[in-house]
């Protein structure tokens, strides 16, 4: 069904397909690190709070690259188990905690951290949202970090703004996004694309095989048919107008 939308799918069968995969949106490894490249004074003693971390693979490339503590975040508890279960693998178990929690409830104290992560998830709760009620919880002259849906034209064509607006509806423009940065009480640190490899090669290639097993594992169930459709258009309209549009990682200090 062509005309099914994320609205219209069902979280728990969202979040069983994704578990499975090392990444649940476009991103990658070395554009982790770029970003991190950017956040001055890291040490030990730092404290980074990894908000809608999925299942943690961006979380691992912080560990990796900093000696930080890390607290991650995801409303979904498989999530973070399988999280936890890596973290362990690779020995990153104290410096690693995990919270089942909402990002727009946090249960954290005020100016708690020196970096807040999020790739792909700030878009639950909206851009500016985010940005001013996390601010909250930075310490000052902390860093917020974050990758969010983004127009990179003014103008672009109906079929695949619509889809945009229904699936995050204040998609805006990279400028009118760093303006709300600033809004929001942060100084822009940097902004910039995700090359087009983060959507292809770690985000729909590896969900080929996947589809095909949860379709078999879910023999004609309706609703993973719909889900698996929705999926393969996103494949397809990113092929199509890939030029129109992308994740784009913001870095903002809070004042």
């Amino acid at each position: 069904m062509e005309d099914t939308t994320i609205h219209e799918i069902d979280f728990a069968l969202i979040n069983e397909y994704f578990t499975a995969l090392e990444r649940q949106g476009p991103g990658s490894r070395e554009q982790t690190i770029k970003a991190l490249g950017f956040l001055e004074h890291l040490s030990d003693t730092t404290k980074i709070a990894d908000l809608g971390c999925g299942t943690g693979y961006q979380t691992m490339v912080l560990a990796q690259n900093t000696e930080a503590t890390i607290t991650t975040l995801d409303l979904y508890a498989g999530s973070i188990d399988r999280l936890l279960a890596t973290a362990e693998h690779l020995g990153f178990k104290n410096r690693i905690q995990g919270v089942v929690g909402s990002m727009d409830a946090l249960p954290f104290r005020q100016e708690e951290f020196d970096v807040i992560w999020s790739e792909g998830a700030i878009a639950n709760i909206g851009f500016e949202k985010g940005l001013q009620y996390w601010r909250n919880f930075l310490k000052k002259d902390g860093y917020i970090a974050v990758t969010y849906e983004s127009w990179f034209t003014e103008t672009r064509p109906e079929e695949i703004e619509a889809w945009w607006h229904d699936a995050v509806p204040e998609i805006t423009t990279i400028g009118h996004n760093i303006i709300l940065m600033q809004q929001a009480g942060y100084v822009p640190v940097a902004a910039f694309a995700l090359p087009e490899q983060c959507w292809t090669d770690h985000y729909f290639v590896p969900q080929q095989a996947r589809q095909e097993e949860f379709l078999k594992q879910y023999p004609g169930n309706k609703s993973v048919e719909n889900m698996i459709a929705f999926l393969r258009r996103e494949a397809k309209l990113y092929e199509q107008y890939k030029q129109y549009y992308g994740y784009v990682f913001y870095i903002g200090r809070k004042i």
